[in-house]
């Protein structure tokens, strides 16, 4: 008796396996041909960034029509927003989550930018350095314990 309902168990859970690997395939491939799609529709333009933030998208001053386009799931997360100055217009554009720490505020940037979506940047003066990664709770901890070792 426990073996048939370990074995039906076994069963369903190759079963989802399956399924979530061939739709896992399908995404990906989603993916890769938007990618492709905003790699050939990519602009390289100078912008001066005037600030940055991670907002929901109701609340990021993006069109209307873009709020209305977005799935149900997606209108709550928080999406990294960059406002910046294009030429004589102020823009809000959404950066690349991969990008978004790199992007300096109010500096003079290259940036390549597909519709509203940033894609890459590069510094227009000099090359753009990523800010220092937050310590851990656990590393901070540990440089206390050796700090207050040394100095007794």
């Amino acid at each position: 008796m426990l073996t048939k309902v370990l074995l039906i168990i076994l069963i369903i859970l190759i079963i989802g396996l399956v399924v979530l690997y061939f739709l896992g395939k399908k995404a990906q491939k989603k993916q890769e041909a938007q990618q492709e799609q905003m790699e050939a529709a990519k602009q390289t333009v100078s912008m001066l960034i005037i600030d940055k933030k991670r907002l929901p998208i109701k609340e990021s001053g993006l069109p209307q029509m873009v709020i209305d386009q977005t799935p149900k799931l997606m209108r709550r997360s928080k999406l990294p927003i960059v406002k910046a100055k294009i030429g004589p217009k102020i823009m809000t554009l959404v950066a690349d989550e991969s990008i978004y720490d790199l992007i300096p505020v109010k500096k003079e940037v290259k940036a390549d930018v597909s519709g509203i979506y940033i894609i890459g940047v590069r510094g227009l003066r000099g090359s753009l350095t990523p800010p220092e990664k937050k310590k851990g709770w656990f590393k901070r901890m540990k440089e206390k314990a050796t700090n207050m070792s040394k100095e007794k």
